[in-house]
């Protein structure tokens, strides 16, 4: 008895992704189907970073097709495609660089730039090709947090060469200038510092550029909402009211200038004691799940208070790469790939597959 594409079709919609919540069919990251004989092969396309769970997806879909009554051979290819989609309205997008992803706070203290140094390590430990732009002018911590010592050089005396750290591609005021040098800068001057730092580096082919805000609602969050081309904004707070108060004003100010917001990051969750392993809620409980309610977005994830967290940090390898196998690391690739399939399920940005239309005089 041959195999049908019918029987086939209905085996990958039996399948739940657990990253999506949906079938692969569902999804639409089913792009190939092929019978010949009793022999099936089938292409399954990710359309966000996904290295470390391809494995067992392909093994979970040719176990299936394997059941079928009648199979013979089957070979299933998994893989990942990371597209640009879609930005503000009359925003310039930022050559070589698919989507931007703000990481945001309505205040300072809640962990922001760890949030956001190990989100991007958590990128590209998925497999995508990523950036870190440091939009802290007066506070700049991603050198530090990723152990990037010295100077970007200029090859043509115009652009900027990116810094790296860990495979991921940085630019921060911070490599500009002396640690202990502040930046006694009025609003114009950081919001112009910002636009060259973003449009003045040339980026190497990035899918993912994450931009690390200060706390507030300021002068960069302007202009990041008026002049950069952000795909999606994800909220950094802690379960603590206070903190929640002004993660709120955040929010509401992305929604005001229209950038989706992505999902919420519950950083400082609860807090597991080194000595007896008692876990108390020290900044309360729920906070981020009661906001996520009431503005309908999703908790990315909820992130435990722990040392290793900041010694990792702080030493310039933060924890994604100082502990890839351990719990927080877990968290945080589970909150990357949520991010990128929030990303995914986004309109795509069609602009370049449309030719550019010259007028002249002959």
């Amino acid at each position: 008895m041959a195999i049908t594409r019918e029987q086939v079709e209905a085996v990958l919609d039996s399948i739940i992704n657990p990253d999506t919540g949906v079938s692969h069919c569902a999804g639409k990251s089913v792009k190939g189907i092929k019978i010949e004989g009793d022999a099936l092969s089938v292409e399954i396309v990710l359309g966000y970073p996904a290295k470390s769970v391809l494995d067992s997806t392909r093994e979970t879909i040719a176990g299936k097709l394997r059941a079928l009554p009648g199979a013979g051979p089957v070979t299933v290819n998994v893989s990942s495609k990371v597209v640009a989609h879609a930005v503000q309205r009359g925003v310039k997008l930022v050559p070589n660089v698919k989507n931007i992803v703000a990481v945001a706070s309505g205040k300072g203290g809640v962990g922001k730039s760890t949030v956001a140094v190990n989100l991007a390590l958590a990128l590209a430990a998925e497999g995508a090709s990523v950036g870190m732009l440091d939009a802290d002018i007066y506070g700049p911590s991603q050198p530090t947090m990723l152990g990037i010592l010295g100077r970007p050089e200029s090859r043509d005396g115009k652009s900027i060469e990116p810094m790296e750290g860990h495979g991921v591609q940085a630019m921060s005021i911070g490599f500009m200038i002396d640690t202990e040098t502040p930046m006694v800068w009025r609003g114009p001057m950081v919001t112009q510092a910002l636009e060259q730092l973003l449009n003045e580096t040339r980026w190497r082919d990035i899918d993912y550029l994450v931009v690390d805000l200060p706390p507030g609602t300021g002068d960069i969050q302007l202009t990041l909402a008026q002049r950069v081309p952000v795909t999606g904004a994800v909220i950094v707070t802690t379960p603590q009211d206070i903190a929640l108060l002004d993660a709120r004003k955040g929010l509401k100010m992305f929604e005001k200038v229209n950038i989706p917001i992505l999902g919420i990051v519950e950083n400082m969750s609860t807090h597991v004691c080194s000595n007896c392993g008692h876990e108390s809620h020290i900044f309360g409980a729920g906070g981020a799940a009661r906001m996520a309610a009431d503005y309908n977005v999703e908790v990315l994830g909820s992130i435990p208070l722990d040392i290793d967290i900041r010694s990792q940090t702080d030493s310039g390898c933060p924890t994604v790469v100082a502990a890839p196998r351990s719990r927080v690391a877990d968290i945080y690739r589970r909150i990357a790939r949520r991010v990128a399939i929030k990303i995914g399920d986004k309109q795509q940005d069609h602009s370049a597959a449309f030719p550019k239309i010259v007028v002249q005089n002959t």
